[in-house]
């Protein structure tokens, strides 16, 4: 049985207990919520890692992506990009790679990540047909479904699919002039397939396929946004809104079949439609776990895009997103580099604590009020524990000069808490 015919017959698995004890809710609701689609534990069943437990009442998560790209291809460099990512607490890890051998890098990061793994296995089937056959158009459905058995049978835990782009939701996009039409890059893909054959696309005809696949290893289905909008200017649009209806029949779909669903959403979307955008998708999927890149509240942020999408995730975590997939300041320019991943996680992670502090998460003020605590007493280890980067701290700190060994340099003795502690307590 999958972990959603376990949770409706009432079964409290040792794996429920373990995600409820992290989370700090009873296993009974947890269950309770996973049956009713509204939280997904992400760990397929060939994969031996703690279990991830995203959505109503959780905390918020986040996901950094990593991969090679034909124009740079370093295992070394990606299994140490990983490494950063779980140190800095990222909950899942997704490889995005399109290449070298993507099959053995992927096999690698499933065997030394801690954490959840996720692909876009359509990344790697657009790469074997174009080296097999030379365009994309020339894929076959049976190919298509081959390469997500294959990701499947590997370990990972979640894929990203693209069922929600249909031939309806292509007219759809016609009619709606965007300035940038399509900036997902599967989505990108399955467009460019169902135009040169003027099929369906046979993740949406064939959906049923899809779920008899994931029930097999218990894969959660993260239903992508393929119509994502790229700018501000095309956020909240019809096109986006015409695949999220679809996704929402297709999460029902997968629910009735046992399968686990995430929905992903946007994408760019300026700051007063961030709140809207969430409280849309939490109502017309019934509020499955909603996982969103950022969202970016602005377009001009390069080089400091992984700010942009901690503005717009923190708002987005706070009004029910569960999931936050991070930005790295390199987005929109090349690919991330090492201390571009630890940039962005350590982003993401302010975004997402600041959000659990809004939805009242259990616990999340406590560390807080330790830091508080700790500044009061000017422990200056205390400060750095619970930081973000304690290694940055340290080293910031070992710049203070050592006649200010209790203060920072910006006051010195004019340090606002030695000063209220002295004339309250008359020292």
């Amino acid at each position: 049985m999958t972990r959603i015919e376990q949770a409706k017959k009432g079964i409290i698995t040792d794996e429920m207990k373990t995600v409820a004890s992290a989370e700090g809710i009873s296993p009974e609701k947890l269950a309770s919520d996973i049956a009713e689609g509204v939280t997904v534990i992400t760990r397929n069943n060939l994969h031996d890692i703690a279990p991830l437990g995203i959505g109503r009442g959780l905390k918020t998560k986040i996901n950094a992506n990593i991969g090679t790209s034909k124009d740079r291809v370093s295992y070394d460099e990606e299994i140490k990009k990983l490494e950063v990512l779980v140190k800095y607490g990222a909950d899942a890890v997704m490889d995005l790679s399109t290449g070298g051998a993507i099959k053995d890098l992927r096999n690698t990061l499933i065997k030394k990540s801690p954490i959840a793994v996720g692909t876009v296995p359509i990344y790697e089937a657009v790469v074997r047909i174009t080296e097999k056959h030379g365009h994309i158009a020339k894929m076959t459905s049976d190919e298509l479904f081959s390469v997500i058995e294959d990701h499947a049978k590997d370990g990972v835990d979640f894929v990203t699919v693209h069922c929600g782009i249909t031939q309806k939701a292509i007219e759809r996009l016609r009619e709606d002039r965007r300035i940038l039409d399509v900036v997902s890059r599967g989505g990108a893909f399955l467009l460019e397939w169902i135009i040169y054959n003027n099929k369906e696309n046979p993740l949406y005809e064939q959906y049923d396929r899809l779920l008899e696949m994931a029930k097999k290893y218990d894969l959660t289905l993260s239903l992508g946004d393929g119509f994502r909008p790229g700018c501000l200017a095309d956020a909240t649009d019809r096109s986006q809104i015409e695949e999220l209806v679809t996704l929402g029949e297709l999460r029902d779909m997968a629910l009735s079949e046992g399968v686990q669903t995430i929905i992903e959403g946007p994408g760019h979307v300026p700051l007063n439609q961030v709140e809207l955008n969430i409280k849309m998708q939490k109502e017309i999927c019934k509020g499955a776990p909603f996982y969103v890149l950022g969202p970016l509240v602005t377009d001009i942020a390069m080089g400091y895009d992984h700010i942009a999408a901690a503005i717009g995730g923190a708002i987005a975590g706070a009004a029910g997103a569960d999931f936050l997939c991070y930005v790295t300041p390199a987005e929109h320019i090349r690919l991330p580099n090492i201390e571009d991943v630890k940039e962005g996680v350590i982003a993401s992670k302010i975004a997402a604590h600041a959000a659990d502090i809004a939805k009242g998460i259990p616990g999340a003020i406590e560390k807080d009020k330790k830091m508080a605590q700790y500044r009061k007493n000017l422990d200056w280890e205390g400060q750095m524990s619970l930081s973000f980067n304690p290694d940055k701290v340290r080293e910031w700190r070992g710049q203070v000069p050592p006649t200010l060994n209790e203060v920072c340099s910006m006051c010195g003795e004019f340090c606002a808490i030695k000063t209220v502690e002295r004339a309250l307590h008359k020292k």
